[in-house]
C-alpha cells in the first residue's frame, strides 16, 4: 500500500511538472542594443487630381523647383501653379538585423493643405535616422484607405485621405551590425516588465544552465551575463532564449469603459468590504400654456398681447439602497458578478471599483481604459 502511495505521488509530481512549464526567456526579455530604429524623410507626392497643396505652401513650390533643377530644368517659383503635388513626411521603422536590400513599409503623411493623396505616387525619398545617416530609399504608389469629395461646399469624407501607405516601398541601403563579445563584455538582457522576483528567477535559471558563466544584476530591469569559456554565439543565444522561467506579475484590474469589459489577474485579492449603492432620480416636467385675448379685449389697442405661462413639476424618486458584503478572499469576478446583478452601468461599476481601491480593500492596480 505504501509503495502504491509513493507511486501515485511521483506520478502527480510528474504531471504537475508537465503542466507547470514557464514562459520562454525570449518572451520576457530582449538583448540590450537590439531594437527598432525609426526613419524619417521629406518628399513629394505627384500625380494628384487637383487635390494637392495650394500655392500658399511655399515649401512645396520650392521643393518642386529644386527637383526639376536636378533634371536640368530651371524655373522660378512664380511659374509653379500646380495642385497635383503635395509635400509629405515619410516615416518607416528599421527592424533589428535588417540587411541591405530588405523591403520596408513606409507611411506617408501630408504636411500642407492637400485635400487627398489618393492616386498619388511618392518620389524617391531618402530615409534618415537620428544620426542623419541614410538607411533607406522610399518610392512608389500610395495606398489611401479613405476618400474625400468636395463640390459646391458639400464634402463627403471617409477616414483620413491625407495619410497613406506604400507597401514594401522602401529599400534598406545600410544595415546595422551587432557585435557581441560573450567572453570579455558579455551581453545584457533587458526585461520587458522589470520585476525583482522575475529577475532573480532568470538569474537562477541562467546559472543552472551555464555554471561557468558570470551572471549578475544591479536592478530588476537588466541582467548581465558573461561566459568564461568560448562558445558559439548562435548556440548560446538559442539556449538562452529557450530557457523557461515562471514570471511573477503584479496584481492588476483592467476596466474598459467603452464596452464594459473587466479583466483581472489571478493574484487580485479583496478584503472584507461593504458596498452600499442607492439611486436618486430627479425628474422635471415643464408644460407651456398660452392665454389669448378674446371678446372685449380683442378689440383693444396693440398694447395687449398673448400671455405664455410655464408650469413646472419637480419629482424626486429615490430607490432602495442595495448592499453587497464581500467576504475576505473573494475574487474580483465574484464581486463584478454581484455588482452587475444590481444592473449597474459601466460608469457606476468603475466608480465602485475606484471607491474600493481608495478604501484600501482592493489589493491590485486599477487601470481604466
Amino acid at each position: 500500500m505504501r509503495n502504491v502511495f509513493i507511486l501515485v505521488m511521483l506520478l502527480l509530481i510528474c504531471i504537475s511538472n508537465v503542466f507547470a512549464s514557464g514562459v520562454r526567456l525570449k518572451e520576457l526579455a530582449r538583448i540590450e542594443g537590439v531594437q527598432d530604429n525609426p526613419l524619417v524623410g521629406y518628399g513629394l507626392v505627384i500625380g494628384l487630381s487637383g487635390t494637392g497643396d495650394s500655392s500658399n505652401n511655399k515649401a512645396t513650390i520650392q521643393t518642386l523647383a529644386n527637383t526639376l533643377q536636378s533634371f536640368s530644368i530651371t524655373i522660378s517659383n512664380d511659374q509653379v501653379r500646380s495642385r497635383n503635388i503635395a509635400a509629405v513626411m515619410v516615416t518607416a521603422t528599421l527592424p533589428p538585423y535588417a540587411q541591405r536590400g530588405d523591403k520596408l513599409e513606409v507611411n506617408v503623411s501630408s504636411i500642407g493643405d492637400a485635400k487627398s493623396l489618393q492616386g498619388g505616387t511618392l518620389l524617391l525619398t531618402p530615409l534618415k535616422a537620428a544620426n542623419d545617416q541614410i538607411f533607406g530609399l522610399a518610392q512608389g504608389p500610395i495606398s489611401v484607405g479613405g476618400y474625400q469629395f468636395d463640390y459646391n461646399g458639400n464634402k463627403i469624407q471617409k477616414n483620413h485621405p491625407t495619410v497613406g501607405v506604400v507597401p514594401n516601398g522602401a529599400n534598406v541601403e545600410k544595415s546595422l551590425d551587432y557585435n557581441f563579445d560573450m567572453e570579455s563584455e558579455g551581453l545584457s538582457l533587458v526585461l520587458h516588465q522589470p520585476d525583482f522576483t522575475t529577475a532573480q528567477r532568470i538569474i537562477t535559471s541562467l546559472k543552472n544552465k551555464f555554471p561557468e558563466s558570470q551572471v549578475h544584476s544591479n536592478h530588476p530591469g537588466k541582467i548581465n551575463i558573461a561566459l568564461t569559456s568560448p562558445q558559439p554565439l548562435m548556440s548560446v543565444m538559442a539556449e538562452i532564449e529557450a530557457l523557461e522561467v515562471d514570471p511573477d506579475t503584479r496584481a492588476r484590474v483592467v476596466v474598459n469603459e467603452r464596452n464594459g469589459t473587466v479583466v483581472a489577474g489571478a493574484r487580485v485579492r479583496i478584503d472584507d468590504v461593504v458596498i452600499s449603492h442607492g439611486a436618486l432620480k430627479l425628474k422635471i416636467v415643464t408644460k407651456h400654456s398660452t392665454s389669448q385675448p378674446s371678446g372685449f379685449f380683442s378689440e383693444t389697442p396693440n398694447s395687449i398681447e398673448s400671455l405664455r405661462v410655464s408650469n413646472s413639476e419637480i419629482s424626486v424618486e429615490e430607490g432602495m439602497e442595495n448592499n453587497i458584503h464581500a467576504l475576505p478572499g473573494a475574487s474580483i469576478g465574484e464581486l463584478v458578478d454581484a455588482l452587475k446583478a444590481l444592473n449597474l452601468s459601466t460608469r457606476d461599476l468603475i466608480s465602485v471599483l475606484q471607491a474600493i481601491k481608495k478604501a484600501g480593500a482592493l489589493h491590485a492596480e486599477l487601470i481604466i481604459q
